[in-house]
């Protein structure tokens, strides 16, 4: 049972999560980390949705508008049919900004005879933590909390507006349209206003679709996946959150539930790296500004991870009142992993500067400040590399050498000296050459054991890791190289289970994990394509890509027996990497 049968709408402010049965069981506002309105996500009874309810006669099908992100749910029988175009608006005004207010349309339109539904409108505000009241007023219905904090939300119909707020039956005699607001309105919407915010939404999806390249074969998953992740990128400040969801579970009824509303630097370029490939540049600059924006000391360390404004505390909190997706507890929001230390994080910055260095060399308007923290940053390794941190699966616990955080400080390093090359800058390159090949050397001494075969999870240890697959896409090994092909044979070996990966079998803070990091199912793939074993790799993806939900989207975490997606949802890393393989196999398609 693949229970993440759900769609993603948004607008780059925020995003809400709308079920294949046309039910909107997630949605933050005004904000992607605001508290949530309706989160039925997180406790079936007491969370909140907006839902339609119909008789057993209908059958309910969803896709997406083509090319956009407009969410197309039908509810169809034999006599009477209606759509419901679910969207968040986003266009560009005439004065050149977006248009991205915190507020989501349902366009309803009649197709055939005169449907009867129910609305089941249910807001629970401020994270359903007190009692929210409905109240219909002359021009709209609003919900409205005072119990934790004082909170409303602005219900907009053409509908009769008793018969929604008290889920009586409705017969559809013409298309009709519900707009929920954060904000009242100023200039009440009508039928007309609603099909212009449609049609203006749609031709930004399509005309921004249009931008994406084709590569082939896998053109339509690339192109959703590349959606999907401007979706979750934060206009505001160019921010891009890991996920659009807080404490969906890695395994139902256990405790590994995590809040991913924010931007981890990792995760974040990671995608900025893969959307360059796809010519976005606007979204490129804007992170490449919220980084800029973060560091304004010149000695100031980088976190893991900010808030989507660049707040720096994210302080973890338990909702106790909530029951959790399928009662998997505790419900999470902030994130304590805030504080940790990560050495990877480095390498990983870096790397993306010069990307778009090369790429935008011209194009780019903020280059002595990306200079600038690329100094800083060559300082930073070069003080700290040599120190245990808490790896990329952010170990809670002991800190250890892990060999891709070693890895990324020398990436760091060996990205500085290409940059400072591209910028004719020499006064720091002999420090610079010793120092990544000091890091080179320890590496390869300490990482690799000869009892595995295998580049190891960290120094001196017989685990294996997923994360050791990236040795070679960030340039630290060429696939060819024995110890490459290898290490990709021992993970294949050891951390496969029924076609998908571990991230490693060493038990961690939460013992064995029980699902699949989809990311690195992905890597593996990506690596045997690398080292050779082409049709191996594109059978794997082909049944890797079937585990995807009705729409194509995917969580970070794949159960292994049952193949249920789980995990915070839809997953950034997932998709970036689903992309990243695409155009790979595109390549063998072509030629």
């Amino acid at each position: 049972m693949n229970n993440l049968n759900y769609g993603i709408i948004g607008n780059c402010r925020t995003a809400a999560l709308v079920s294949e049965t046309g039910s909107i069981d997630w949605c933050c506002l005004p904000e992607f980390d605001s508290a949530s309105v309706f989160a039925k996500l997180l406790d079936e009874k007491k969370g909140g949705q907006f839902a339609f309810h119909v008789d057993d006669s209908y059958e309910i099908s969803q896709v997406y508008v083509k090319d956009t992100s407009i969410l197309k749910t039908t509810f169809s029988s034999q006599n009477a049919s209606f759509e419901v175009y679910d969207f968040l608006p986003r266009y560009l005004k005439k004065d050149k900004n977006y248009h991205t207010p915190p507020e989501l349309i349902r366009y309803l339109k009649v197709t055939k005879g005169t449907p009867k539904l129910k609305v089941d409108f249910n807001p629970k505000l401020e994270y359903a933590l007190g009692n929210t009241e409905i109240f219909i007023k002359e021009n709209f219905i609003v919900g409205l909390t005072e119990a934790d904090e004082f909170d409303t939300l602005f219900l907009y119909t053409s509908l009769d507006k008793e018969a929604v707020a008290n889920s009586k039956e409705i017969s559809l005699t013409k298309d009709a349209f519900f707009l929920l607001s954060y904000n009242e309105k100023i200039e009440l919407p009508d039928m007309e206003s609603i099909s212009l915010d449609l049609e203006t939404t749609k031709e930004y999806w399509l005309n921004w679709s249009s931008r994406t390249p084709k590569f082939g074969t896998y053109d339509d998953m690339i192109l959703r996946s590349a959606m999907t992740l401007k979706l979750l990128s934060y206009d505001k400040t160019g921010a891009i959150l890991a996920a659009a969801t807080t404490s969906l579970p890695e395994t139902i009824g256990e405790v590994r539930n995590w809040d991913y509303r924010f931007c981890w630097i990792r995760d974040a370029s990671m995608v900025v790296k893969v959307v360059s490939q796809l010519g976005h540049k606007r979204m490129i600059k804007r992170y490449l500004q919220f980084i800029i924006d973060l560091i304004p000391d010149k000695n100031e360390k980088l976190q893991i991870m900010y808030g989507i404004n660049k707040e720096k505390q994210l302080t973890e909190k338990h909702l106790t009142h909530l029951s959790g997706y399928k009662d998997s507890k505790p419900v999470r929001i902030g994130n304590a992993a805030y504080a940790q230390k990560q050495n990877d994080i480095y390498g990983i910055l870096v790397d993306v500067i010069y990307q778009e260095l090369v790429k935008f060399k011209s194009d780019l308007d903020n280059k002595e400040e990306l200079w600038t923290i690329t100094k800083g940053i060559a300082w930073v390794v070069g003080k700290h590399w040599q120190e245990p941190d808490k790896g990329i699966w952010e170990f809670r616990t002991e800190d250890r050498h892990f060999t891709f955080s070693k890895v990324l400080c020398w990436v760091a390093i060996d990205r500085a000296i290409k940059i400072s090359k591209l910028f004719d800058k020499s006064s720091k390159l002999e420090r610079w050459k010793t120092l990544e090949k000091a890091i080179r050397n320890d590496i390869m001494e300490n990482a690799w054991n000869e009892d595995m075969q295998a580049f190891t999870q960290s120094y001196n240890s017989t685990d294996l890791d997923a994360s050791v697959l990236l040795m070679e896409t960030y340039g630290f090994i060429e696939a060819k190289d024995p110890k490459f092909v290898s290490t990709v044979k021992a993970i294949g070996e050891h951390l496969t289970n029924d076609g998908l990966l571990y991230r490693y079998k060493n038990k961690d803070d939460f013992g064995l994990p029980s699902s699949s990091f989809t990311i690195c199912t992905f890597w593996y793939i990506n690596s045997l394509f690398k080292i050779g074993e082409v049709e191996d790799a594109k059978q794997q993806f082909e049944r890797l890509i079937g585990y995807s939900n009705h729409l194509g989207l995917m969580s970070e975490d794949i159960d292994f027996k049952t193949k249920r997606l789980l995990g915070n949802f839809p997953q950034a890393y997932s998709h970036l990497a689903l992309i990243e393989t695409a155009i790979n196999l595109s390549k063998v398609e072509k030629s």
